[in-house]
């Protein structure tokens, strides 16, 4: 494909991260950082698809470049799919990663889900890319797991310390290194499908 700079609209140092990592290998594609000066973007949307679109509006608006987005949400049988798109503030506005999990736990607890099939979760993620011509290309990654009793390992961030994909003898995505992590995760798996895309487009 011909050159293509993304903004990436994520605020969120880890997930840019992860972001720049997954999208670097895309020949062509130069990745910058969201200008410090970009005031943060109210998530309203009802759906992942519809925050992602919100921020990476935002970013295409601010810059006048195109821009990448994503949302995310972990979404646990047992609380009804909650937290889904509030995922990121469900132990209220400015939580902590840490505050995140304990309020989890707690709801879990507070439900009876003990163990085995009632702590089901999966976590979702949709990569956005906004175009100034107003184009936009959305895709979608999830992964099945289940929510561990306690948080383990130190690696990754959010819900990383309690949840435990399907296929991994039990261990947390904060238990696995990056690149394991990188291989199998949600954002992983909507971050390589968008690179397949915009890899194949033309030049």
């Amino acid at each position: 494909m011909a050159d293509l700079t993304l903004v990436i609209a994520s605020a969120n140092k880890d997930k840019a991260a992860e972001i720049q990592a997954i999208l670097a290998s895309v020949p062509g594609l130069i990745l910058v950082p969201r200008p410090d000066d970009v005031a943060d973007v109210e998530e309203t949307g009802e759906t992942l698809v519809e925050n992602a679109r919100l921020k990476a509006r935002a970013l295409c608006q601010a810059t006048g470049l195109a821009a990448v987005a994503d949302d995310t949400g972990l979404e646990v049988d047992a609380l009804d799919g909650a937290p889904g798109v509030y995922s990121a503030r469900f132990a209220g506005e400015g939580a902590t990663y840490a505050d995140n999990v304990a309020k989890m736990l707690v709801e879990l607890q507070r439900v009876g889900a003990v163990g085995g099939v009632d702590r089901k979760a999966r976590f979702a993620s949709v990569a956005f890319v906004a175009y100034p011509d107003g184009t936009e290309l959305w895709v979608e990654g999830s992964i099945e797991g289940v929510i561990t009793d306690e948080p383990r390992g130190e690696q990754g961030f959010g819900y990383d310390p309690i949840f435990a994909p399907e296929g991994f003898d039990g261990r947390t995505f904060a238990e696995m290194s990056a690149g394991e992590k990188h291989a199998v995760s949600h954002r992983g798996r909507a971050f390589r499908a968008l690179a397949e895309r915009l890899g194949s487009m033309p030049s």
